[in-house]
């Protein structure tokens, strides 16, 4: 048995929450949790979040900037600031 964390942080990388669930979970469920609970205009995350009705839509309709890259199996690839998101990889 094992178990994910989900985390968020703010651009320092500061935590700003977290969220347990079981290792087989999707990343998607970690996300549902912590990412309404966002004030920050803008959101970064990898591939692994690039779901247009469970994350994307969702950010957008707060009025979210979102910069997650498009998966490469996607019909449609869609416009990311890939500079920003450069960004997100603390050094």
């Amino acid at each position: 048995m094992s178990t994910k964390i989900h985390a968020t942080t703010d651009a320092l990388g500061n935590p700003l929450g977290f969220h347990l669930t079981p290792g087989q979970a999707c990343d998607l469920e970690g996300a549902e949790q912590l990412l309404p609970a966002l004030t920050s205009n803008t959101v970064l995350a990898d591939k692994a979040y690039d779901a247009d009705k469970r994350i994307i839509k969702p950010l957008a309709a707060q009025g979210k900037i979102v910069v997650i890259p498009p998966r490469r199996n996607r019909k449609r690839l869609r416009e990311y600031d890939k500079e920003l998101y450069k960004a997100r990889q603390r050094k």
